[in-house]
């Protein structure tokens, strides 16, 4: 016993020893922060004989598309262990080499960074909000080297440190085990504030959450706030039975306001970025849950119970998932639930949350026309991903957010319904197998924990009409079991489609592309036309619209005017029935609620904290 011990000893030390010595070590500082610059060093020893490659990353965790980070990176200098220069050549837009050295170097650059969100890096004499791939370049071939980074001038700034970066052996020193948790850690710079509490799992681990904003707000306010982030935090628990294990004992919300700011929810291992355009959280609060609720739900589904398709994390290019109608679409799906179940929505709230949902997949082409498994696919150009030109997602694309957001009500109110059972009960089984051993999962997989808690045809059944085809649930008969009408809003109304129509040139212009099925799209309306006139009404403003179509009925036959490209257009259509749709309460529209539907909605949407 006393060898064992003294040999696990000796390789401990001597694993020490090698991290200290083999690290990858950053210097951050910030002499020209008002003008959005950091200066940073990275720091290799021992480097592998050969050419040394050094890159930008392309994209970044909780992101599904690329993005152009090394466009901001600049004054790349490179110098060997005594500080002589070394030759540094741009082999591509964000990947430099260093063709020969000695093992030992240093590499210089100067960072930019003016955009607050959760994939970005913004800097100004306030604070410095930075997302890792945004802003530190790295060594190819050395990704599984520990890291030490350095945040310097914090003292100048009044600043400290908001991460989840663990805490090194000096003021301002944090390390990550590896590249991948380095570039999974975003860090907040900056004279925060910060709420607190712990929490104990069962079993006894107790870990502590972290609420830390950057706003005007005082000390009370964001105690307050801090006490509703942890009822909203206790519901989520509630739908795993138990919080993740955090790795350092410890999660940190990063949260940002600023009307400046550009707005975003950004997920991560042991943390997560809010960043909200508004002013401050006094006012607000129940507004700024949304994304708390929504960001922290992946500490489970996404960040440990995670598709195989996000593994490794590639961030050279995007990793493309059939997955995120589940990864994102149920996170989206329990993010509303639970400020529900949490009493920070009203039954009336909670309708408008599924009238729009159940509106944007039942209303829009794309999900009618193509599966889940597709939309998810196509995260690697939507998720804010870079383009400049025009596309047709208006018909071919429905957020995965949404629609899995969609079928995960419908999943949770058919096993209601046809098993007894609940999603919470299917969220806990996939965390038993997949989330807490964290064995990363295909679509198969999902299957089979469905497959477990239902049966077999049910599961294959669902599976092949939903997930991989483009069928949809009957959520009419479904939202009747809980006592909640889905009707159309506007029966009777006529109707040319949803259009998005703005004033210019003293007319009034098509902003976006018309919807297939509607009658402006076979009129040939599209972007950029301008609308003219129906019959003998002419446009002056958007508002026209309305009072316009308020004088016919669906099935009347009128002419549109309108200019495509400078030619004008007459062409006579058929005005449709508006087909939006809206959810209220049975008991708003004269019904009456049985004690069996209302127990039904009281087990579904009230709080489910013991």
């Amino acid at each position: 016993m006393t060898k064992i011990f003294s040999l696990i000893t000796l390789c401990l030390i001597n694993y020490l020893a090698f991290a200290q010595t083999n690290a990858i070590k950053y210097e951050v500082s910030f002499p020209n922060a008002v003008h959005h610059e950091a200066n940073i060093s990275l720091s290799v020893s021992k480097a592998p004989s050969g050419p040394l490659k050094l890159r930008v990353s392309r994209s970044s965790p909780g992101r599904y598309a690329t993005h152009e980070f090394g466009k901001n990176i600049y004054n790349v200098l490179a110098f060997d262990g005594s500080g002589k220069s070394l030759i540094i050549n741009q082999v591509a837009g964000d990947v430099y080499e260093i063709p020969q050295h000695s093992g030992n170097l240093k590499i210089t650059y100067t960072v930019f960074g003016n955009w607050i969100d959760g994939t970005y890096l913004g800097i100004d004499e306030t604070h410095a909000h930075m997302n890792m791939p945004a802003t530190f370049m790295w060594a190819v071939g050395l990704a599984d080297r520990p890291i030490e980074i350095t945040f310097n001038d914090l003292n100048k700034y009044g600043w400290k440190a908001g991460t989840q970066l663990k805490p090194g052996s000096k003021p301002n020193v944090f390390t990550a085990p590896d590249l991948q948790y380095f570039m999974d850690s975003p860090t907040e710079l900056s004279a925060f504030k910060q709420a607190s509490w712990k929490d104990t799992n069962p079993g006894g681990l107790t870990q502590e959450i972290r609420f830390s904003v950057h706003s005007p707000d005082g000390q009370s306010v964001v105690d307050n706030f801090g006490t509703m982030v942890q009822r909203v935090v206790q519901e989520a628990k509630a739908v795993f039975g138990e919080l993740p294990r955090f790795d350092y004992g410890s999660y940190t919300f990063l949260d940002d306001l600023n009307p400046e700011n550009a707005g975003d929810g950004m997920e991560h291992r042991n943390s997560t970025v809010i960043v909200s355009r508004t002013p401050k959280i006094e006012g607000s609060e129940k507004n700024l849950l949304g994304t708390v609720s929504h960001e922290f739900f992946h500490s489970w589904n996404v960040e440990r119970l995670r598709p195989k398709s996000l593994e490794p994390f590639n961030f050279e290019h995007a990793n493309m998932s059939e997955e995120l109608w589940f990864a994102e679409g149920f996170t989206q799906y329990y993010g509303e639930l639970l400020l529900k179940r949490a009493g920070f929505k009203t039954l009336d709230n909670y309708c408008g949350t599924l009238t729009g949902l159940l509106n944007d997949v039942l209303n829009f082409p794309g999900a009618v026309s193509y599966s889940a498994t597709r939309m998810s696919r196509y995260a690697v150009f939507a998720d804010a991903g870079v383009s400049i030109d025009q596309n047709n997602n208006v018909n071919t694309f429905t957020s995965y957010y949404y629609y899995g957001a969609v079928i995960a009500l419908g999943l949770d109110l058919r096993l209601r319904t046809e098993f007894n059972l609940t999603l919470d009960d299917y969220m806990k089984a996939l965390w038993k197998a997949h989330g807490k051993t964290e064995i990363p999962y295909t679509i198969p997989d999902l299957q089979k924990v469905l497959a477990g808690i239902t049966n077999n045809a049910f599961a294959d059944d669902f599976f092949r009409r939903y997930i991989y085809g483009t069928e949809k649930n009957n959520y009419e008969k479904l939202l009747a079991s809980a006592g909640l009408v889905l009707q159309k809003s506007a029966p009777g109304k006529a109707s040319l489609g949803l259009l998005r129509l703005i004033p210019l040139n003293g007319k009034v212009r098509v902003a976006a592309g018309t919807i297939k099925g509607t009658a402006a799209y076979h009129a040939g309306l599209d972007n950029g036309d301008y609308l003219l006139k129906i019959n003998n009404d002419e446009f002056k403003s958007p508002a026209d619209l309305d009072a316009f179509l308020a004088k016919y009925k669906p099935g009347n036959e009128v002419t549109l005017t309108f200019e495509h490209r400078g030619a004008i257009k007459n062409t006579k259509i058929v005005l449709l029935e508006d087909n939006s749709l809206e959810v209220v309460p049975a008991e708003s529209s004269g019904k009456t609620i049985t004690p069996a539907i209302q127990s039904f909605r009281d087990k579904w949407l009230s709080s489910q904290v013991r």
